[in-house]
C-alpha cells in the first residue's frame, strides 16, 4: 500500500511553467507505475501522463505531448510532472495515482489505479 501527496499548487500565466510533485510513502514504490490525471469543473477526469516502474516508459495524452514531461526518482519515492507552455485549458485539479505492475509499462485508464492523492489545483490565467 502507498500513500500519495501532491504538491505544486499554482497560479500561472498562459505560456508559463510549473512542476508538480507526487511524493509516496509506503513500501515498494518502485513496483508501481504512476499516472497523472486531471479534472476540471463539469468534465470527467482525464488521463494526462504516466510513467512505468523504472521510468523507461512514459505516456502522454496528445494534448500535452511536447509540453509536459513526467519523470521519477525512485530513491526519493517521488514522481514529477513538468508542465511548460501552459494554456488556460490546462486549468484543473491534478491527481497522481499508483498502479502496482509486474511489467515495466503503464496504463492510461483510471480504474486500474488503486491509490490516489488528494489533488492539487493548477490555474492558468492572465
Amino acid at each position: 500500500q502507498v500513500q500519495l501527496v501532491e504538491s505544486g499548487v499554482g497560479l500561472v500565466q498562459p505560456g508559463g511553467s510549473l512542476r508538480l510533485s507526487c511524493a509516496a510513502s509506503g513500501r515498494d514504490f518502485s513496483a508501481y507505475a504512476v499516472g497523472w490525471f486531471r479534472q476540471s469543473p463539469g468534465r470527467e477526469r482525464e488521463f494526462v501522463a504516466a510513467i512505468s516502474r523504472t521510468g523507461n516508459g512514459t505516456y502522454y495524452v496528445d494534448s500535452v505531448k511536447g509540453r509536459f514531461t513526467i519523470s521519477r526518482d525512485n530513491a526519493k519515492n517521488t514522481v514529477y510532472l513538468r508542465m511548460n507552455n501552459l494554456k488556460p485549458e490546462d486549468t484543473a485539479v491534478f491527481y497522481c495515482a499508483a498502479d502496482r505492475r509486474l511489467t515495466d509499462d503503464a496504463r492510461n485508464e483510471d480504474f486500474y489505479y488503486d491509490y490516489w492523492g488528494q489533488g492539487t489545483q493548477v490555474t492558468v490565467s492572465s
